[in-house]
């Protein structure tokens, strides 16, 4: 896992997207990537009415919709 430095110097995690990065690597809507993890269809971690994507949890999704 990596981490980066923020402009406040606390150290940010590079495998949990936001839901504008998560939509975008997934060629969605942000509103039909929410519907999904509402739904419980993709894993998301909240914290307060934050939200993020852990990388790792939507390659695994991806990998489960493969016909």
């Amino acid at each position: 896992m990596s981490t980066n430095s923020n402009s406040s110097g606390h150290h940010v995690d590079d495998s949990l997207l936001n839901s504008r990065q998560a939509a975008k690597l997934l060629s969605i809507s942000e509103r039909k990537l929410w519907s999904l993890a509402n739904e419980g269809d993709l894993p998301c971690v909240k914290f307060g009415r934050t939200v993020r994507y852990d990388k790792e949890d939507i390659k695994a999704w991806i990998n489960k919709q493969k016909i």
